[in-house]
């Protein structure tokens, strides 16, 4: 089954590299090469006499070890590198799922988590979570779908494009739902870390479920998507080497500098993730405010987590003001209708830091509006 257009990569690709202010960024401010090499005394010169040969296909083993420390149980040997997080989900979805089997996906979603499935041949369940009830996940309805061909249940959390955040409680109740029935867990977590209240960061899957897999990258809460370095832990070794083996019909290996300034950066997550999340309390404290002086407009949900929130537009057709917003003003929102049709809101990301000046360009156009 061929795969439909992804709405989101087609409606950037329409805005991203014209607009002048971009307020629906899904990550955090990024960085120079200079600066990650900068991170570590010598990094520099090692950086110059890279060799820029074949790379390991499952990553490099030093790179593997880094981001194995981000985990608690988890081992280097159960890291895959991939190009980006993309790839790491398609590779998934056709190694770990089959024609004929029922995948229920947390919705709405990044369109990969539930189009490849459906295109692989899975009957696809979307596990639809509503704004009225602050975008909750319903363990009932979850209850109710599966069956005894579902093999995966697929959460992104924190979420995009909501910011919502699931509970401990819930999560507990979903690992032990997945025990229990026998389906597996693939859980993005590509926000993780960025959560507004830290006490709440859940523990990542592949650390409390064998068979589960988490999906982390580079682009989100370290700000370096410009590496194209995304990954899947598990402790599936049986999966795992399918993954592997899949693999070989993708990318086989990893850009070599890629690698290494990712590995550099992650020996220094710690003041990458604190300057992401300084730059996302900045920015919220502003965009608190303006949606206060808008509630005509716009019914506003602070998130819980991550550089993204989903207001909803009040009284007009979010297509037509987010195509205004862009061509008269040069402020690039992304419409809810990429993720579905019925959705009346729009992404709005505060990750970055220019984000004072869109959003100042953002207060002038509604102001005259």
């Amino acid at each position: 089954m061929p795969l439909p257009d992804f709405q989101l990569e087609r409606y950037f690709a329409r805005y991203e590299f014209n607009a002048p202010y971009l307020l629906s960024s899904s990550d955090c401010e990024s960085q120079t090469i200079g600066n990650v090499l900068a991170l570590e005394p010598g990094a520099a010169e090692e950086f110059q006499n890279l060799w820029l040969g074949y790379t390991e296909s499952q990553g490099d083993p030093a790179l593997r070890d880094e981001i194995a420390r981000i985990y608690t149980n988890v081992e280097a040997q159960d890291i895959l590198v991939f190009s980006g997080a993309e790839e790491a989900i398609y590779v998934f979805m056709h190694a770990g799922l089959q024609s004929g089997d029922h995948v229920i996906v947390h919705y709405p979603a990044y369109q990969s988590l539930h189009e490849i499935a459906r295109a692989q041949g899975c009957n696809v369940t979307l596990w639809e979570t509503h704004a009225d009830d602050n975008w909750e996940l319903n363990m009932d309805f979850l209850r109710r779908h599966l069956r005894p061909e579902t093999r995966a249940v697929i959460v992104n959390c924190p979420h995009n494009p909501t910011g919502y955040q699931m509970s401990s409680e819930k999560w507990e109740e979903l690992l032990a739902l997945s025990q229990e029935q026998g389906f597996r867990i693939f859980s993005d977590e590509v926000y993780r870390f960025l959560e507004c209240d830290p006490a709440k960061r859940l523990p990542a899957a592949c650390d409390v479920a064998v068979n589960a897999v988490s999906l982390g990258v580079m682009s989100k809460a370290f700000g370096l998507p410009g590496l194209r370095i995304g990954w899947l832990a598990t402790r599936d070794r049986a999966l795992f080497q399918r993954l592997c083996a899949y693999k070989d019909y993708t990318t086989i290996c990893n850009s070599a500098p890629s690698e290494f300034l990712a590995r550099i950066a992650l020996r220094h997550r710690d003041t990458l993730i604190t300057r992401s999340q300084d730059i996302i309390r900045d920015n919220l404290a502003l965009l608190n405010p303006f949606f206060a002086a808008h509630t005509d407009r716009f019914r506003w949900r602070p998130p819980l987590a991550g550089p993204i929130a989903f207001p909803e537009l009040l009284r007009e057709d979010v297509e037509t003001f987010c195509d205004n917003v862009v061509r008269e003003a040069g402020v690039l929102l992304l419409p809810g209708t990429v993720y579905d049709s019925h959705l009346n809101h729009f992404r709005i990301g505060f990750g970055r830091a220019n984000f004072p000046m869109a959003l100042a360009q953002f207060t002038e156009y509604m102001n005259s509006y």
